[in-house]
């Protein structure tokens, strides 16, 4: 079924890809003359992001016009899954308790919802890099069987009978045409809004604050046992590894190599953002782990050394309990309150 799906998600990139070009004589590049700029900041110590914004300018309207489809029922074949079904804002925008999303026709997906958070910083998407490209993710979980399970020109087409959408999309690009680059630009637009950066951890970076004596001991036992994957400021390197984690029987997941067909990437899947992961459990790309305990007990105890295990994990890391309770003190402070109540991001 794994197979399948990675098979499904190439089909749909390359069908995304010919919609796109073949969109680009006939589309404006630009939004339309009317529209109000909305700015993008960079926080202070941050990378460059990887995104090109000069392809898709972010406006009030196209942003407006994203959130409205992130929200609608109406991309899926039912109605009943948009994209904030599996993407709560309260949970960091991934999906609340569950291990594996529900989708179309009581079917579950295979993975376990990634947060939505500081994506132009990311050029590949999933967690196995299936995606290249933010305008193009929206295509896999609206045409996958056990997602949205719709087809694009479903959706073209209820958005293109719906007034209230023509008129969105001719505020945010000019004219009443709908079609699959103005959608996905315009989700893109709403997502590269969610920008997470004012945790805790932030402040204290910025002189606003001070770690308690917990926070900062964990902040050392972090950059000491932890960095090596999840780099500051993003908390993740934006690799691929093999975490010793045992094959889930029940979805026989093999991660990149689904992608790439390289053996060396097998049990390979992308190291997580550790932004406001109090908040984004179950854990892994199975949501095998429901608690931080579980995760960081499987680092200290579990790790299953095979052929592909990471060199920075396979002697497992050595953790006291002292240590852990002192660790998930300092990942606590990642959580974004701020973010996770912007009205700017609520249905």
């Amino acid at each position: 079924m794994q197979k399948v799906i990675s098979t499904i998600l190439v089909l749909v990139v390359l069908t995304g890809i010919l919609a796109i070009d073949a969109c680009k004589k006939k589309d404006v590049q630009s939004p339309a003359a009317a529209t109000t700029p909305l700015n993008f900041t960079v926080p202070a110590g941050w990378p460059q992001p990887k995104y090109r914004f000069d392809s898709n300018q972010l406006t009030k309207e196209g942003f407006e016009l994203g959130k409205k489809l992130f929200y609608d029922g109406r991309l899926s074949k039912d109605g009943n899954f948009p994209c904030g079904s599996c993407h709560q804002q309260f949970a960091a925008f991934a999906t609340f308790d569950h291990d594996l999303s529900h989708g179309f026709n009581n079917t579950l997906t295979t993975r376990n919802s990634p947060g939505l958070a500081n994506l132009a910083w990311q050029s590949e998407f999933m967690w196995d890099g299936g995606i290249n490209h933010l305008d193009l993710q929206p295509l896999a979980p609206i045409t996958a069987p056990n997602e949205m399970a719709e087809t694009i020109s479903g959706v073209i087409g209820k958005l293109q009978s719906d007034p209230v959408y023509r008129g969105m999309f001719k505020a945010a690009f000019g004219t009443e045409q709908v079609n699959t680059q103005r959608m996905t630009r315009a989700l893109s637009q709403f997502i590269l809004m969610m920008v997470s950066n004012n945790s805790k951890y932030d402040k204290v970076k910025r002189g606003e604050a001070t770690f308690t004596l917990s926070e900062g001991l964990g902040y050392e036992i972090f950059k000491a046992k932890c960095a090596g994957c999840h780099a500051e400021p993003l908390f993740t390197d934006q690799s691929y590894r093999n975490v010793g984690l045992p094959v889930n029987n029940s979805i026989k997941d093999f991660g990149r190599m689904l992608i790439t067909r390289n053996p060396a990437d097998s049990l390979k899947f992308k190291v997580p953002t550790l932004r406001n992961v109090e908040l984004s459990f179950p854990y892994e790309h199975d949501g095998r782990f429901y608690y931080l305990d579980n995760v960081l007990e499987h680092y200290r105890n579990g790790v299953v050394n095979g052929p592909t295990t990471d060199p920075l994990v396979r002697g497992k890391i050595p953790l006291s309990n002292f240590e852990i309770g002192q660790l998930k003190s300092f990942l606590f402070a990642l959580t974004d309150s701020t973010f996770l109540k912007d009205k700017r991001f609520s249905e």
